[in-house]
């Protein structure tokens, strides 16, 4: 019943020259730069990801022992983060469990199960470790998929009592079902946002263009935001990262994008067709 999720050993087998393995202190620039990819500007303009590794490895309750990176043909293309999270009852008792964050792919290599890879990997260490279970808030409509379920359907909430979506569980005993109250998480992820290190760190990497589309945070789960780069006859080729992507309009979309459009954009992995399904505006471009 505990164990990796069915189907993710076969899923991981469909890259045969990715290697999961611990990271080294060489990889260090180059897992933060790839994880500073796979968050700009995913939840509000810029990302703070990049720091956060850096808070989480000098951190006493990092879990270097199950967190890993992803490499494929020598390039880190992947890192899963552990650190240590507890679940507190209301007498007190703090029962120790892991907490994944942040899961990181190159946004380039999106669709290739590098993720699901290293959640198969992560899963199984946790377990040989002992941990009753993991917790995270991340993408509701991601985690499930590799059996993650709601921590509110196992009676635990924020230290707020709130019970969202994004907090999810992976149970890897009977024990965990047993743990009631509230989670918390390492003390030191207070220092992720700290404005003056984020300011330092960032400048030792490129000055990627914030995109800012709304107020407050930006919830574009299974979607991306790119800039149309041409336009073909009905086909809008949107430039993400490296890549472009041939992208059709989704039906219903009244504002039609032009070159030089800002765009939100369901990327189909699977060889089908991509579409935008909104034309957005950059607020930032007026400031």
């Amino acid at each position: 019943m505990f164990g990796v999720a069915n189907g993710m050993d076969k899923e991981f087998e469909k890259m045969t020259n990715l290697i999961i393995r611990p990271e080294k202190v060489e990889d260090y620039k180059n897992t933060e730069l790839m994880t500073m990819r796979s968050f700009w500007n995913k939840y509000f303009p810029g990302c703070v990801e990049h720091n956060m590794l850096r808070v989480i490895r000098a951190s006493a309750d990092y879990l270097p022992e199950i967190s890993r990176v992803a490499v494929l043909d020598g390039k880190i293309v992947g890192a899963a983060f552990y650190t240590r999270a507890w679940i507190v009852g209301e007498d007190g008792v703090r029962n120790e469990v892991a907490m994944l964050g942040p899961l990181a792919v190159e946004p380039t290599l999106e669709g290739n199960n590098i993720g699901g890879a290293l959640i198969c990997e992560t899963i199984r260490l946790t377990k040989e470790a002992g941990l009753a279970g993991i917790i995270l808030c991340g993408e509701p409509g991601y985690y499930p998929k590799f059996g993650f379920k709601l921590l509110q359907d196992f009676g635990i909430t924020d230290a707020e009592g709130n019970c969202y979506d994004a907090y999810l569980c992976y149970p890897l005993s009977d024990e965990f079902a047993t743990y009631k109250g509230h989670f918390e998480e390492s003390p030191n992820f207070e220092k992720i946002e700290d404005s003056a290190a984020l300011e330092k760190i960032s400048k030792e990497f490129p000055a990627y263009r914030k995109v800012k589309v709304q107020e407050g945070f930006m919830q574009i789960f299974n979607q991306h935001l790119g800039v149309v780069e041409s336009v073909d006859g009905e086909i809008f080729n949107v430039r993400y990262w490296e890549l472009v992507i041939p992208c059709r309009l989704a039906d219903g979309l009244k504002q039609l994008p032009a070159a030089g459009s800002d765009v939100q954009f369901i990327w189909n992995h699977k060889g089908g067709e991509s579409e935008i399904t909104k034309v957005v505006k950059n607020i930032l471009d007026d400031e």
